[in-house]
This record gives C-alpha cells, structure tokens and sequence, in this order.
C-alpha cells in the first residue's frame, strides 16, 4: 500500500447534490429554494443579528458605561521584570530602548514602571509614567525614577 492507491472506505463519502442541473436531477426548477420572494433571488443575505420580527439580541440588551476618549494606555512594566534585566544584561541604567529590544514593549506603547517585586540593584530608569511603590522602590535603593 502507498499514497497512490489510497481511498476512502467504501459508504463512507457522498456525492454533493447537484442544484439547478434541469428537471431531471429532481433539484431543477426551483433549485431548492421555494417559489419567489427574497431567499429565492441570487445574491440574497439577511442581515447580521436579523431575528425576524422579534427584538434583536443588541436592542435588548441595555447599553451602559462609555469610553473615554481622552484615555491614555499605558503598557505595565514591573520593578521584578526591571530587576531580571539588570541581572541578565548587566546594566544600571533602563530606558525604552532596552525594554524594546528585549521584548518588554513595541516602538509605540508608553511605558509605565508598577510596583510588584523586589529590587536589589541601584537602577536609573527612564519611562513615561511611575506609580508610586515603584518609584519609592527604585529611589530606597539610591536609584533615579526619570520621567519622559
């Protein structure tokens, strides 16, 4: 046996029906698809969410709260990741450079140092935004939190 003579078992495949091929295949004529109307033309769709005279899904449910447009997002960066790095790269200074190239961050994200973990090494870092734990952690340790 090999790939050339393989096939499926035998009443395990079925030939697809065959639409609109005359009268005599017994699907000519209407084609499957009723007399008339809208689902009987070429190129009919119903519209998404349409349920047909009852209430759509979407105006049922209550709308609520909004989206600030004036919301600036912020990528997370905590200090345990900030003390990973100096001990991998052997550095004492991070700005957005290092934090690109190794993952942390795209080109575009603004960068925002969080408080979570420890820091043992004296680290000068440069970011859009501190949060407070952060930057008390960052200077407890003779470091310098710079803003961008």
């Amino acid at each position: 046996m090999d790939l050339s003579n393989l096939k499926p078992a035998e009443g395990s495949t079925k030939k697809p029906k065959r639409i609109g091929r005359g009268q005599g295949s017994g699907r000519g004529g209407t084609s499957t698809r009723g007399h008339k109307g809208a689902k009987s033309r070429s190129g009919y769709s119903r519209k998404l969410g349409n349920e047909g005279g009852q209430m759509p899904l979407v105006r049922r449910v209550p709308k609520f709260g909004f989206k600030n447009i004036n919301r600036i997002e912020y990528k997370g960066i905590n200090v345990d990741a900030l003390q990973y790095l100096a001990d991998k790269l052997k550095v004492t200074e991070i700005n957005l450079e290092i934090l690109i190239n190794n993952g942390y961050a795209s080109k575009k994200d603004r960068i925002k140092i969080l408080g979570r973990g420890e820091l043992k090494t004296k680290l000068n870092v440069t970011a859009h935004a501190f949060s407070a734990t952060a930057k008390k952690i960052i200077e407890d340790n003779g470091g310098s939190a710079n803003t961008i």
